[in-house]
């Protein structure tokens, strides 16, 4: 572990190396698991309140999941979570022609429909932040479904905190970001 501004880094963030290989994929995180993504607080309130503007870039089925069960459910843990159609994907999760799961919610971010991207969870994956009281942990997360992508992360020499540097800038900020990468530098 390395301590970054505060934050407990696992050392793993900058040794394993990750790029996501969506053709070989598909798009599997957006359907597997047990569980919708983690949400935050903030994000929840911005889907409450910006839905009907998501809801063009949803599928029948997604759109169905979050009219009967709401746009966040509770967790287990008691976190909030995306909701999921039939215990399967992600309500969010729309599917191209090829069956490549992509996110509703990005797609109208991209559109400029909203100014949110997507959930913060789904934009750091493969990291997910752990609060414990006031420490907050940073882990890597190793998942079968993505064997592709650690594959092609060793090919190219993309460590995952690089991966997914954009998103721990957009979590933490650049100057988080930055001292990240000069502590990673001293470990190589």
């Amino acid at each position: 572990m390395i301590i970054v501004k505060d934050t407990l880094v696992s050392d793993d963030v900058l040794s394993e190396e990750f790029a996501c290989n969506i053709s070989k994929c598909k798009g599997e995180c957006c359907v597997a698991g047990e569980a919708g993504a983690p949400l935050e607080k903030d994000e929840v309130e911005y889907l409450q309140k910006n839905y009907s503007k998501i809801k063009p870039y949803l599928n029948k089925e997604g759109t169905e999941a979050i009219e009967k069960q709401g746009v966040y459910v509770d967790g287990l843990d008691g976190d909030f979570e995306t909701p999921l159609v039939s215990g399967k994907e992600c309500a969010y999760a729309v599917f191209s022609s090829t069956g490549v799961a992509s996110c509703g919610i990005e797609n109208a971010y991209r559109n400029k429909s909203i100014d949110f991207q997507k959930p913060i969870s789904c934009h750091l994956y493969p990291l997910r932040i752990n609060q414990y009281n006031k420490t907050i942990a940073v882990n890597y997360h190793k998942w079968s479904i993505c064997s592709d992508a650690c594959s092609l992360g060793k090919a190219i020499k993309i460590p995952v905190y690089q991966f997914v540097k954009t998103a721990l800038i957009r979590k933490f900020g650049k100057d988080w970001f930055n001292a990240l990468h000069a502590s990673a530098k001293k470990t190589s």
